[in-house]
């Protein structure tokens, strides 16, 4: 069962409209659609460990089994979660040879290993065995190569791959890592207390709704808090405070051309929060020290005034 409708790809996930491709871990198995729904919702951890006698060297999304050593072939570093077993041949003291038979982890070269007898040119075919050809070859061995996967068809699949990657490097180099998980927004921040003297009652109890409707005031508001200048708290903040996932603040700003983001943080908090004052949105600008802002916000009150 997937968490996401639109990435069929288990080892994708739904993010800015595309499906991304999920990070890789040595030792780790990439969970289904890396624990997230199209939403942004988190439904498990991104990674699982390798269960027993499995691994993964951080090549792809999953482990893979451990292969055991070709008969007479001495163990010289057994498998874990990050790395197959390596064999020795006992014969030339070679190390390095990979265990039997891996080809979903090794890729598509089958080396077929024959050993020369004493009777002359002739030769016994010994137990065909996968190896790797980063691998040193033992001395004496004659290889015969048999292509078991067509060169064009590995060439795509490097393709696919490459550009895979490429496009979650671009994605991931716009993402915002800020978040704090765990902030309950419905309580107010200490030193918030004082806020009566900075704006009047009738203001701080008015419903947040009012902001939205008070257009001039929300202008004023968005030129303040949308922008992203370096050491100033802006809406991407103010987003996370009330709880927004990183995701939606991330897609938010990538739709910024056609809506506010801080509209919609507050068109989402009138939503969820009906009951949310001025006096809310204020004790959050105040803990972000934007008290720049109560200067646009006591004008909701020159404006009820000339009404």
């Amino acid at each position: 069962m997937t968490h996401s409708e639109k990435c069929q790809d288990p080892t994708t996930f739904w993010r800015s409209s595309k499906c991304v491709l999920c990070d890789f871990k040595p030792g780790y198995e990439v969970t289904t659609n890396c624990g997230y729904d199209d939403h942004g919702g988190r439904h498990e951890p991104p990674f699982t460990k390798c269960k027993d006698d499995t691994f993964n060297d951080g090549s792809g999304p999953n482990c893979h089994p451990c292969a055991p050593c070709p008969p007479g072939v001495n163990i010289s570093s057994p498998c874990n979660t990050t790395s197959n077993t390596k064999c020795q041949d006992p014969g030339t003291g070679a190390t390095g040879v990979p265990a039997e038979p891996t080809t979903s982890h090794y890729g598509s070269r089958l080396f077929i290993t024959t050993i020369q007898t004493n009777q002359g040119s002739s030769f016994k075919p010994h137990a065909a065995t996968i190896r790797n050809p980063l691998y040193p070859v033992p001395a004496g061995h004659d290889l015969v190569i048999l292509w078991t996967i067509p060169f064009s068809i590995l060439i795509s699949i490097m393709l696919v791959v490459i550009c895979a990657c490429l496009i979650y490097m671009k994605r991931k180099r716009g993402r915002s890592l800020y978040i704090r998980a765990g902030f309950s927004p419905l309580s107010a921040p200490p030193g918030s207390n004082d806020l009566e003297h900075i704006l009047s009652p009738d203001i701080l109890s008015a419903p947040l709704q009012t902001v939205l409707d008070n257009l001039d005031v929300l202008e004023e508001l968005v030129i303040l808090l949308d922008p992203e200048n370096q050491g100033v708290k802006n809406t991407k903040h103010l987003a996370s405070h009330c709880s927004f996932p990183a995701t939606w603040i991330t897609y938010t700003y990538s739709m910024k051309e056609s809506k506010s983001p801080l509209k919609a943080v507050l068109e989402g908090v009138t939503s969820r929060h009906p009951d949310w004052t001025v006096g809310h949105l204020a004790r959050l600008l105040k803990h972000m020290e934007r008290n720049d802002t109560f200067a646009v916000l006591a004008k909701l009150g020159l404006n009820e005034m000339q009404v």
